[in-house]
């Protein structure tokens, strides 16, 4: 993956899913309120840099993990 790719990448993979999850927990907590999309752009707007910082760390962690389980799979013949 080129470097910028790498560096944008995790930044939007976050924002579609604190999007998402936000949309759905927002509603599930809350019903459709008046206020639903303010609550749900102030949650989204918290969670998304969250997120982003959680997949920088969860990337590296995931594509090794990904190489383990493939590599045990590949010796049991799977």
């Amino acid at each position: 993956m080129p470097p910028k790719a790498a560096i944008i990448q995790p930044i939007l993979m976050a924002a579609v899913m604190a999007f998402l999850m936000t949309a759905l927990i927002t509603w599930l907590n809350l019903g459709f309120p008046p206020d639903y999309f303010r609550r749900w752009l102030t949650a989204f707007a918290i969670a998304w840099p969250a997120a982003a910082v959680a997949a920088y760390i969860a990337i590296p962690i995931a594509r090794s993990l990904t190489v383990r389980i493939v590599a045990w799979m590949e010796a049991k013949g799977l």
